[in-house]
C-alpha cells in the first residue's frame, strides 16, 4: 500500500497560507429551516422567552422556562396553544428569543440564537437565525462521531464553515440559507454539542478553504468505497481530486466527492493535521481566515 507516500508527497506541494478575506455579504448570522410547510411547530425557552412580532418589534407574549407551546397556523396569522387553549397571535411572522442567555426549542431539540415562524399560505416555515460558528458546533458532532480523532472534527469544522458560507442563500426561495438535514448539512443544535467538537470549532474559528480567493463548495461524504470521485453533479470543480480516500474498511456511503469523512479520521489517527487532511482531499487550495468585521 502506498497511501501514505502518496499523502506525504500531496502535502508537501502546499504550505499553509492564512490570509484575511472579507465576505462580499457580511455574515453574522446563517438562517437554518427547520421546518416547511409544517402544520403546527413546538415551541420553548430554556429560561423566560418572549415572542415578539418580526413585522413591528412589538412583543407579543412572554414565555415561561422549561415550558412547552404549540404554535399553529390561524387563517393568515398564528394561534398559539397555552395552558389547553388556543390564543390568537396577530401576525403572520414572530421570533422567539430568551431574555437571558439560554436556548430556544422547536424539533424537539434545543438552538442557540433566535427561532424565526413565518405564516406562508396556511403552513408553517420554522427557521433557526443563529451565528456562524455556533451553527458548526451543531454540525460538526452532527456529519462526524463526537468519539472520532480532534483534527478529523477539525477539518470537518473548516469543511463546514466554507460549504456554508459558499451556499448562503441556496434555499433563498424558502426563507432561509440551509436546510438541516444532510441535503446540506447535519445540524442537531446545541443538543447535539460536546465539549470535544465545541473545541474544534474554536480552534478553527473563522477558517475557510479558498481557491482563487474564493471560499469553496466543500462537499464531503461519509466514505468514498477507496478512491474520491471528482465529478460534482455533472461537471468538475478545479479543486476537487480523485485520490485515495482511506476509507476501504467501511462501504461507501454517499456520493464520494471532495473530502471522506472516514478517510479523514484514518488519516488523523495516523498522526496527520486538519490542515494537510483538508490539502489531501482538495486540490490547490489555500486556507482564510474571514475578517473579523464581517464576522460574529
Amino acid at each position: 500500500m502506498c497511501y501514505n507516500n502518496c499523502v506525504k508527497k500531496i502535502v508537501l506541494l502546499f504550505s499553509i497560507f492564512l490570509l484575511n478575506i472579507i465576505l462580499a455579504n457580511p455574515c453574522f448570522a446563517i438562517k437554518i429551516g427547520l421546518q416547511t410547510d409544517a402544520a403546527s411547530s413546538a415551541i420553548g425557552t430554556s429560561v423566560k422567552g418572549t415572542i415578539i412580532d418580526a413585522n413591528t418589534n412589538h412583543t407579543i407574549c412572554d414565555l415561561e422556562a422549561m415550558k412547552g407551546y404549540e404554535i399553529k397556523p390561524y387563517h393568515n396569522l398564528m394561534a398559539i396553544l397555552y395552558n389547553g387553549t388556543y390564543y390568537k397571535v396577530n401576525s403572520d411572522n414572530i421570533v422567539i428569543k430568551t431574555q437571558s442567555p439560554g436556548f430556544v426549542s422547536a424539533k424537539g431539540k434545543w438552538y442557540r440564537g433566535i427561532i424565526m415562524i413565518q405564516n406562508k399560505n396556511g403552513k408553517l416555515t420554522v427557521i433557526n437565525n443563529v451565528p456562524l460558528e455556533d451553527y458548526i458546533k451543531g454540525v460538526v458532532p452532527s456529519e462526524m462521531p463526537s468519539s472520532w480523532a480532534f483534527e478529523a472534527h477539525k477539518a470537518q469544522a473548516i469543511a463546514a464553515r466554507s460549504y456554508a458560507l459558499a451556499n448562503l442563500g441556496k434555499r433563498a426561495r424558502y426563507g432561509y440559507d440551509l436546510k438541516d438535514t444532510p441535503e446540506d448539512q447535519a445540524y442537531g443544535g446545541a443538543s447535539k454539542e460536546t465539549p470535544d467538537t465545541n473545541y474544534a470549532v474554536e480552534q478553527t474559528k473563522g477558517i475557510v478553504l479558498t481557491y482563487n480567493m474564493k471560499v469553496i463548495n466543500a462537499y464531503y461524504s461519509a466514505s468514498a468505497g477507496g478512491q474520491t470521485n471528482v465529478d460534482s453533479w455533472g461537471g468538475s470543480l478545479p479543486y476537487l481530486r480523485s485520490v485515495p480516500s482511506f476509507d476501504e474498511n467501511v462501504k461507501k456511503n454517499g456520493h464520494g466527492v471532495g473530502m471522506s469523512q472516514h478517510g479523514a479520521n484514518n488519516l488523523a489517527k495516523q498522526g496527520y493535521n486538519a490542515y494537510q487532511i483538508l490539502q489531501y482531499f482538495y486540490k490547490d487550495v489555500k486556507f482564510a481566515r474571514v475578517n473579523p468585521q464581517s464576522y460574529n
